[in-house]
């Protein structure tokens, strides 16, 4: 299924191409004729047209391309039709080639050198010479390349030099801006790691939950600032502190109104003044010459007389220290006392307050990738979109460095890599294993999503099967996709990042694998009964009304081309005799033979379907009446060498084809049929198992069974 889509996409890339590059190729040809020949005006008018309709259409996607981020640069395609362009306007303004309009190939190459892609400056570049020796033969009749050199060379030197030194200046800015972008971003890391809300907050690096966190630390920074403010300059403070304590029991500084310089850590919380206040959740005060050796975060000597640590908790659990300092050796009075625990309580419900908001703000983010995940796949209808819709998804949810989706087959009791992306995918796609003691068959047989931690080793666990192994990551996900405990198949996900699928990331992604297989499983209910609509159920090849529709298309794109087309029917002679003799089991098994059979000796361009019965008919492209009269041959030559066995010994029947040939047997489905059923009965009145092709000199008669 992965190559399917590979090549699928492989086919788009290669068309677009195709069209960006034929247009300008062909406008081009016309103008080079026009410009030798002479052509109508009304002709030149409506070429014009065309390709200005063309060229619009073109600038609209190139605007859309780069409003919305599908790319940096103008493509190849786009700078050589606005170089067909500048010199159609050449070509029809005063002066040609000579003309004082000629530098508008020079604005072009620019414009391709210094706003496209590498690449397209290459492209427009060569395209210039072509045309200019092309315009230069066709008009002037000189095919020296010498004479052409200096201008081509000038044309040359145009789009180097320009784009040497524009992508130079283009090099310069961004690597300033990218200069400038990291510093800053450092800055706000720095910021943001100084405080987690510890207990709510995830560890995912998507850009969102970091922003969300640094916001979170500036309103509880703000917070801090003002209680410790109202502090200091109510209690006649040196110095107030608020320190926070991470998940690795660590304190940083978070907030500080102080004279003296202070250093904002980390600091550990196992030791000292810290740890008693943090364990006991009781206060901690130090007055005299000691207390100044109770603070670790003053950069120079200062004085200090008292030192007040006091537990920022709730529910039991510390969560900061608010640390108090002045210079007098006094102890803190009830009411100063009472004033800093009412300023502890304000900061424990600041802390609490952000955290639930972050909280609820981080829930609504994961809800809004569920919905707009689920809106995605629900338009998917096959299962080549499905898992490119899955896939992308997860991304938005948690970013892995690989992806790969399996199907379980229950019935073969095996599992199929059916896409994978990231180092190694293409070794692991289209490769099945059967059921084994594997992370994915372990996940399947479970129902549940492996490993518990989302913890990878190599060397002790098995992904998929020996020798169909992902590469070495420390973190690693296998989400069984199950529809009513059903398993259809596996998504597995894994990150370089040690600690990627943590209880943070993984509720979101199990329920986006929920989501995931109930859409796989209505893709393949959808193609069950696109096939079940198209298809004839014994013998898997098309069915009438489907034959009928697609032989009508292949006969009116025969006849616009011109090319040929056959039709052949054929049937299976005295089948009667095999239902009444052997049973109508039998002749089912003879009807799915030579089903088998033509579907086996057809061409891929082929389409071949049951009309009834008996009755097989195939639609061969480009085919003449030789060629469909071999290809007859061939399958009544096969059918009579064909031994079915039943339980009264081996059965050999012949069969009977009748051919006609687009346009002499007839210009429609329904003519080409009839006079391939006059041919068929040719066959068999001459005495059965023989080819005939239809001629003019047969005529309808009754059929013979």
């Amino acid at each position: 299924m992965g190559s399917i889509v590979h090549s699928t996409a492989l086919a788009q890339k290669l068309g677009k191409r195709a069209v960006g590059f034929g247009a300008p190729a062909l406008f081009f040809a016309y103008l080079s004729y026009s410009a030798a020949n002479g052509a109508p005006l009304w002709l030149d008018g409506l070429v014009a047209t065309l390709f200005g309709v063309h060229l619009l259409v073109r600038t609209f996607i190139e605007v859309e391309r780069q409003r919305h981020g599908a790319a940096a640069a103008l493509s190849s395609s786009y700078c050589t039709q606005l170089l067909v362009l500048a010199y159609g306007a050449i070509l029809y303004l005063p002066g040609g080639l000579v003309g004082p309009y000629y530098p508008l190939v020079y604005i072009v190459l620019m414009m391709a050198a210094g706003l496209g892609t590498q690449r397209a400056a290459l492209t427009v570049a060569l395209w210039a010479g072509g045309m200019e020796l092309l315009l230069r033969a066709s008009l002037r009749g000189d095919t020296s390349l010498v004479n052409a050199l200096p201008r081509l060379s000038f044309l040359g030197a145009i789009a180097g030099l320009h784009q040497i030194f524009f992508r130079a200046e283009i090099a310069r800015v961004r690597r300033i801006g990218k200069e400038q972008v990291t510093g800053e971003l450092e800055r706000i890391e720095k910021a943001a790691r100084a405080f987690r809300l510890s207990g709510g907050t995830d560890t995912q690096s998507a850009a969102g939950a970091e922003a969300a966190n640094h916001a979170a630390v500036g309103e509880v920074q703000k917070s801090a600032e003002f209680a410790l403010r109202l502090l200091a300059h109510s209690l006649n403070l040196s110095s107030a502190t608020l320190l926070l304590l991470d998940q690795n029991a660590q304190l940083r500084v978070l907030e500080a109104i102080s004279g003296f310089t202070i250093k904002k850590g980390p600091y550990s919380s196992a030791a000292g003044a810290f740890n008693i206040a943090l364990t006991r959740l009781e206060p901690v005060e130090v007055t005299g010459s000691r207390a100044l050796s109770h603070i670790p975060f003053f950069e120079e000597s200062a004085s200090i007389g008292v030192v007040r640590i006091v537990p920022v908790s709730a529910e039991n659990k510390a969560k900061a220290l608010l640390v108090l300092t002045r210079e007098e050796a006094e102890n803190f009075d009830a009411k100063s006392v009472a004033l800093i625990n009412e300023a502890a309580a304000y900061l424990m419900r600041a802390i609490q307050n952000e955290r639930v908001y972050t909280a609820l703000e981080r829930a609504s983010r994961e809800q809004a990738k569920l919905y707009r995940a689920a809106s995605a796949l629900g338009t998917a209808r096959s299962e080549a979109d499905v898992i490119e819709v899955g896939v992308e998804s997860a991304r938005e949810m948690s970013a892995f460095d690989f992806a790969a989706v399996t199907l379980f087959h229950k019935g073969q009791g095996t599992h199929e890599i059916c896409a994978a992306s990231g180092d190694g995918a293409d070794q692991l796609v289209g490769r099945s294993f059967r059921q084994n003691a594997g992370l994915v068959s372990m996940s399947i047989a479970n129902r549940q999503a492996l490993p518990f931690r989302g913890q990878y080793e190599p060397t002790r666990q098995l992904v998929f099967a020996r020798g169909y192994e992902p590469p070495p990551l420390p973190s690693l996900l296998v989400l069984p996709l199950l529809v009513h405990e059903k398993p259809l198949g596996t998504l597995v996900l894994g990150s370089k990042k040690p600690g990627a699928f943590q209880k943070g990331v993984r509720p979101a992604l199990e329920v986006l694998a929920s989501h995931m297989a109930v859409s796989l499983s209505s893709a393949r209910m959808l193609q069950t009964l696109e096939e079940q609509a198209t298809t004839d159920g014994m013998t898997g090849l098309l069915n009438k009304r489907t034959l009928i529709h697609e032989a009508e298309k292949k006969i009116k794109s025969a006849a616009r081309f011109k090319k040929s087309l056959s039709l052949l029917v054929t049937d299976i002679d005295f089948f009667k005799r095999v239902n009444d003799n052997y049973g109508h089991d039998v002749g089912d098994l003879v009807i799915k033979g030579l089903g088998d059979l033509l579907r086996r000796v057809k061409r891929d361009t082929d389409i071949v379907g049951r009309f009834g019965g008996e009755e097989f008919v195939i639609v061969c492209e480009q085919t003449d009446a030789e060629g469909a009269l071999q290809l007859a041959e061939r399958i009544r030559r096969e059918l009579e060498n064909t031994v079915f066995q039943t339980e009264l010994g081996p059965l050999s029947v012949t069969g009977s084809v009748g051919v006609s040939t687009f346009p002499i047997g007839g210009r429609d489905y329904e003519s080409l049929f009839k006079a391939c059923d006059e041919a068929l009965y040719v066959s068999k009145r001459s005495g059965r198992n023989q080819v005939n092709a239809w001629s003019a000199q047969m005529k309808s008669q009754t059929k013979v069974s």
